[in-house]
Formats: structure tokens, C-alpha cells, sequence
């Protein structure tokens, strides 16, 4: 079966930018938001196990993949994940879906946590996928943190940007096998990689994730704002979440009111290296009827 089989494709205006976007199923809505330096296809084995029971929405976030490229700005706020955010509320609105579930993975769970703090009348549930807010990974930014997540002060230079190295060999520096992710989801993430444009643009959201994003965490925290929907936290086993943090759940409920957790044996990339253990998770959380 080819990838995504039976969605729809298309490229949806959000009033900043136009999203490249697959879309199916039938029943609730839910947003699946990849991360870097991933497209929508990361998704493509779990879209699938979930479109039975929901309709499930793909996009590329703005910068990435065939998704349009906004120009950047000194304060890099057309790559915040509050500018991202906008986009996938704009996204929804347009297909028609008035309020819906999220799911967010890598930079992508900062863009749903966005969704559900600065959007919450349109989400109805949110699942976020190793990663905790970017303002509690500043924070706690230790020297073993910098060791291990070293790339995301590369990205975020100015005054020696990341690309001309990235451009040089993008598949030595990303990485990806059409093994491990299937053969048509790693041509699309290889087309996007090799666009100098693309990578800009992911190197832009690191910068804005380093500044206005922080920014924005640390006067929500100040402020007391909280997630008011259920909120499910899973992380890979084989991810850095408990190295890093011990039990990376006690920081999520510095922010949300209703919180559950569990761990899913698997690397990083979970949507690709344990699809039907994390559709299960969702289909649980999300409550799809065929559970």
C-alpha cells in the first residue's frame, strides 16, 4: 500500500503561509505535527491505524518540507512556534474543523503546547511526544544537556549561521535510512533536506526557539497560564527524557491540570520505530471508538 493511501493532498493558505497538508479518515479531528527535521510523512504508519476511527491531518509545518517559507525577520518571529501555531489553527478552521485534538513530536510538541495555551476554546486534547516546554529545557540546561542537545546552539547562530555547513552534505548531517523509514517517506524528507530554503527555515526555528519562544514559556509561567485540556505526555524509552530530567512528568505538571504518562519502548523517531504501540496510546487517550 503506498503511503497515505486514500488522504487527500493539498496546499491549504493560512493567511502567513501555505501548508502542505494530507488529510483523512472520518470521525473526530486530530492534528499530527512532525518534528525536525521531519515532514508530515513520519506519520505515514500511524495516520493509518487512526483514520478509522478519526479524521487525521498531516501537515508540514511552515519552513518545512513543501510547506512555504516565510521570510524571516531579526527576531525570527515568523518561525516562533506561536507563529506555527497560528498556522495550524488557521489549517483547521479551513478543513472545517472547528475544535480538535493535537499531537505534537520533537519541535513539533512546541507547537501544539502553543496550540493549547494561546488557543485553548479549539483544543480538545493534546499529546505531547518527547520534549518538555522549551523555557524548562533552557532552564535546565546543564553541561550534560549541552553535550547531548549541542545542536540546538549550532542552529541558533547568527553570527555563524549553520547552513553552510548543513548545505554541504545534508544527508551526512541529518542522517535517515529508507529502511527505517519507509522508502517514499524518506524521499520526501530527502527532497526537503536538500533544499537550502527548507534548511534556513528549520535553522530559523531553532533561533526562535532559543529567544521569543523561551520568552514566551517564561511570561506564561509568570503569568500562571496553564493547559486546561486532558494532556498526554509518552516519551521513547530509548530518548534521553529520563537521563535528562529523572521523570520527566513531574515537569509537565508545572502546566497541566489534567495529566497522564507512559513510556513507549522505542528511539526518538517513535512514529516511525513504534507505530502501533503509539496509535494504541492515542487511540486510549484520544477515545476512538473502535478501543
Amino acid at each position: 500500500m503506498r503511503m497515505f493511501e486514500g488522504f487527500k493532498e493539498e496546499r491549504v493558505g493560512t493567511g502567513e503561509a501555505e501548508l502542505f497538508v494530507r488529510h483523512g479518515g472520518s470521525g473526530p479531528p486530530v492534528l499530527l505535527l512532525h518534528g525536525h527535521p521531519r515532514t508530515h510523512a513520519t506519520w505515514h504508519r500511524v495516520a493509518p491505524l487512526l483514520a478509522g476511527d478519526f479524521t487525521v491531518v498531516c501537515p508540514d509545518l511552515r519552513g518545512y518540507g513543501r510547506s512555504s517559507k516565510p521570510a524571516s525577520t531579526a527576531d525570527h518571529e515568523p518561525y516562533s512556534k506561536r507563529a506555527m501555531a497560528r498556522d495550524c489553527a488557521a489549517l483547521m478552521r479551513v478543513l472545517g474543523h472547528g475544535r480538535f485534538a493535537v499531537v505534537g513530536h520533537d519541535r513539533g510538541t512546541y507547537v501544539a503546547q502553543r496550540l493549547a495555551l494561546d488557543h485553548p476554546d479549539v483544543i480538545t486534547r493534546l499529546v505531547v511526544i518527547d520534549g518538555v516546554p522549551i523555557g524548562e529545557a533552557l532552564a535546565r540546561a546543564d553541561a550534560r544537556f549541552a553535550a547531548a542537545w549541542w545542536h540546538w546552539f549550532f542552529l541558533g547562530q547568527t553570527a555563524r549561521p549553520a547552513e553552510r555547513v548543513i548545505n554541504a552534505d545534508p544527508d551526512a548531517w541529518y542522517g535517515g535510512t529508507p529502511e527505517a523509514m519507509g522508502a517514499e517517506a524518506y524521499e520526501d524528507y530527502r527532497r526537503a533536506i536538500h533544499d537550502p530554503a527548507t534548511v534556513h527555515a528549520m535553522c530559523e526555528d531553532y533561533r526562535a526557539g532559543l529567544g521569543l519562544d523561551r520568552a514566551a514559556d517564561d511570561a506564561d509561567r509568570r503569568a500562571g497560564r496553564r493547559i486546561a485540556c486532558p494532556t498526554l505526555f509518552l516519551w521513547a524509552t530509548g530518548d534521553d527524557m529520563e537521563a535528562l530530567y529523572g521523570d520527566p512528568l513531574a515537569i509537565w505538571r508545572g502546566w497541566a491540570d489534567d495529566l497522564r504518562g507512559a513510556p513507549i519502548g522505542s528511539g526518538h523517531h517513535v512514529a516511525e520505530e513504534a507505530p502501533a504501540e503509539l496509535a494504541a496510546e492515542l487511540l486510549r487517550f484520544l477515545g476512538g471508538p473502535h478501543v
